[in-house]
């Protein structure tokens, strides 16, 4: 497959591509949407397209070539990752915006196959979702934080952007440092909390996940079908949140 990009040549946001030819089912996510590569609907479409078109090569194995597995890696180039959500169109269309969002999430948290997130630089808010979406976080050592500030830009949390963050970060104190505080957490801290995986230089972040997938990979067999149902089960509660009409932040207070 030569690299395909979305939404499409002329306005490319995302580029899907295979970096070894040998093994067709194991593709690159590059965000090209540069230098941050805001979250907007048109952003979140481009993602779920080149999705599509992994799902569908997963979907379509032959009986003979069900169980080769396959992987899909995230990244970017530059000094973002991803810095987050384009505030403005976001809460210029609020109705399809945040449905899609959580959609997007809810599907790579259920995806066939392991997601695996190559964070190259910053990777802010939605961006830091985005991350913690996907199975495995390979993060650059010197350089870029992972954090969620809404706090610190007085905007409020919906429960199930909540849930999603919990899922991955489950110690209430470093629950409590990500949400409250709004803490920069550099790729060293982050690995201590559990936040990302590995801390490596930045000239190993990619091929580092690229050899994490291609291990995990073998892990979706029979054409992904467990290892989609064990990933759902997993994030049960995430993804439930993530699906649901429950959009507003502390709706229950009023109640009590």
């Amino acid at each position: 497959m030569e690299a395909k990009y979305f939404p499409n040549e002329q306005n490319k946001l995302v580029k899907l591509y295979i970096p070894d030819k040998s093994a067709p089912t194991h593709f690159v996510l590059e965000f090209v949407s540069l230098p941050e590569n805001r979250i907007d609907v048109e952003f979140l479409d481009a993602i779920n397209s080149a999705l599509d078109i992994v799902e569908s090569a997963i979907l379509t194995l032959s009986e003979e070539h069900k169980n080769v597995g396959g992987s899909v890696v995230t990244t970017s180039s530059g000094k973002f990752y991803s810095n987050g959500l384009n505030i403005e169109k976001a809460q210029a269309n609020q109705k399809v915006f945040y449905p899609k969002l959580h959609g997007v999430y809810a599907r790579l948290l259920t995806f066939r196959i392991p997601v695996i997130a190559a964070i190259n630089g910053h990777a802010f808010a939605g961006g830091c979702m985005l991350a913690c979406a996907q199975d495995y976080r390979i993060m650059r050592q010197d350089r870029g934080f992972i954090c969620m500030n809404e706090v610190d830009l007085a905007m409020s949390l919906e429960p199930a952007m909540v849930s999603l963050v919990r899922s991955k970060l489950s110690d209430a104190s470093n629950l409590r440092k990500c949400l409250l505080e709004g803490h920069r957490f550099t790729a060293t801290e982050a690995v201590a909390v559990g936040l990302v995986d590995a801390a490596v230089s930045e000239k190993d972040v990619l091929p580092t996940a690229l050899k994490q997938a291609r291990l995990l990979g073998k892990k979706a067999l029979n054409r992904g079908e467990a290892f989609r149902l064990i990933k759902s089960e997993n994030h049960r509660e995430a993804v439930i949140s993530l699906l649901s009409d429950d959009m507003t932040a502390g709706g229950y207070v009023s109640k009590l």
